[in-house]
């Protein structure tokens, strides 16, 4: 995979990138993520923040995660893809410890997060999005680093 070309530079035919192939759905579907959590937790931060300030500062966060993979996949590159891998990773741990919390605690939780039982007011796209989300990285070749030429 090669870093995304200098500005004017074009990009080589059939080059492979993050959202290339299946990876468009995958950066539409963080898009649409990216704008709607954003826009849900903006929206409830400033309008209700007494009601629910866990579940609304939880769904901020989701948005901001949502926010540097959809930044990581648009971007491309190997830099990109290891910030995808980890935001998609934590995004993944943060699906399921939330998940499970709002199932263990609902008290907790007087209104839903993007990651409320598992995204189930998102038909559980936030659980599995992210599994193959990190499926797809992780087809993606490493680029690996040109050799440094040897003293002679």
């Amino acid at each position: 995979m090669a870093e995304r070309p200098a500005a004017g530079e074009p990009r080589a035919r059939g080059q492979a990138g993050l959202s290339n192939g299946p990876g468009r759905l995958i950066l539409a579907l963080y898009g649409v993520f990216a704008v709607g959590a954003t826009s849900r937790a903006v929206y409830q931060l400033s309008t209700q923040f007494d009601e629910a300030p866990l579940a609304y500062v939880l769904s901020a966060l989701a948005a901001v995660v949502y926010l540097f993979i959809t930044a990581a996949l648009a971007r491309g590159g190997e830099t990109a893809r290891r910030l995808a891998l980890v935001c998609i990773t934590a995004e993944l741990v943060g699906v399921l410890a939330i998940g499970t919390w709002t199932e263990v605690q609902p008290s907790e939780f007087p209104d839903q997060t993007v990651w409320s039982d598992y995204g189930r007011g998102y038909l559980f796209l936030p659980v599995i999005l992210p599994v193959i989300g990190l499926w797809w990285l992780r087809r993606q070749p490493a680029r690996e680093r040109p050799a440094a030429p040897s003293p002679e």
